[in-house]
This record gives C-alpha cells, structure tokens and sequence, in this order.
C-alpha cells in the first residue's frame, strides 16, 4: 500500500511547522522535502520505496545546499567574528592616540556590533584625524592613518 500524496504535504507543512516549536532552523528541510516527495507522488505513480528514498534524497539535498551554498553569506555578517572585513575600514579619532597610549575611535556604521572602539597605534595621532583598521588586537583595535 502506497501513501497518498496528500500525505506526504500534511507532513510536509507539520514538519515546517514543528520548525515554529524547534527553533533549530533543520527540521525545516526535512518538511520540505516532504513537500518535494508529495508533489512528486501526485504527478507520477511512486512505490513506498522511491518515495522514501526521494524524501531522504531531497532533504539531504535541501541540507547541503543550506550549508554549503546560502550559509555562506550569513557567517559574514556574524557579530564578534574579525574575517578580516574590519580591516581597512576608516574610522574618526575621537580621542588623540600615542605609542603605549589608548586611544577611542568611532565609525560611521558599526564594526562587529559597536560604533566606538578603543584603539592603540604605534605611531602618535591627533584627534579628529581619519584612521584605518590595521588588526585587531585582543578587544583593541589597532589603527594607523589614512
């Protein structure tokens, strides 16, 4: 006895909505795939086997695409995480700099999450000078002029 189509979509949009109880953002495709396999069983005439193994191969498919392809984007923008996007951005001294002294800097938008860092540069810089991120230091930014 094979399951009806309809089935597979009750599953389906249960599956997605489980997702709303379990926050976990995995259940999602495994719902989805339910939804590939129902549309599928609807169109073409499947044995309890092939859907099976479409449900199995779609939701991996759906998994693997989340990781390796949309994934990507989001652990760019993450908040405490230096790739190196900080580097190079320009910032305004806000308080005057020295070798062995702190200085703050403020940007325009915010760099991993704040707008005001403190800074350390090896060379002397007044305040109201443009900086550029050079590294990042421990929670310090080290900064070097424009």
């Amino acid at each position: 006895m094979n399951p009806e189509w309809w089935y597979w979509i009750v599953g389906g949009i249960a599956l997605i909505l489980a997702e709303l109880i379990v926050p976990s953002f995995f259940i999602v495709w495994f719902g989805l795939g339910a939804l590939v396999v129902g549309l599928l069983a609807l169109a073409f005439d499947l044995s309890l086997t092939a859907q099976l193994v479409t449900w199995t191969l779609a939701s991996l498919a759906m998994v693997w695409l989340w990781f390796k392809v949309f994934k990507q984007s989001f652990r760019k923008t993450q908040i405490g995480t230096a790739d190196g996007e900080v580097i190079g951005e320009i910032g305004l001294l806000v308080n005057g700099v020295a070798p062995f002294e702190r200085g703050k800097v403020r940007f325009q938008r915010p760099v991993l999450g704040a707008d005001e860092w403190v800074c350390l540069a090896d060379t002397a810089i007044a305040a109201g000078e443009r900086v550029k991120v050079i590294s990042i230091e421990g929670s310090f930014l080290k900064v070097g002029k424009t």
